[in-house]
């Protein structure tokens, strides 16, 4: 049985972006994959990689869905005024 390069203790990873600030830690040596960019100066073992995504990624809310909820929020007064 193989075990999977995200398992292995002694990988190097990088960390990966997508366009909804979404996070992901990816082997160094694998392509990246489409729709992901990889962030600029990051790699190390997992634990550290582990410890970048977990500082920086603090809202799990793919971006669309803030931008909405904050573009949903700016409009409630308007709405609420109109409407009383």
């Amino acid at each position: 049985m193989s075990t999977s390069c995200f398992d292995r203790e002694d990988e190097a990873f990088i960390v990966l972006v997508n366009h909804e600030d979404q996070y992901s830690i990816w082997p160094h040596w694998k392509a990246v994959p489409g729709g992901w960019t990889a962030v600029e100066g990051v790699q190390g073992d997992k634990k550290t990689v582990l410890a970048y995504v977990e500082s920086h990624w603090t809202d799990m809310r793919p971006r669309s869905l803030r931008d909405w909820m904050q573009q949903q929020q700016a409009d409630a007064p308007a709405t609420e005024t109109a409407a009383g």
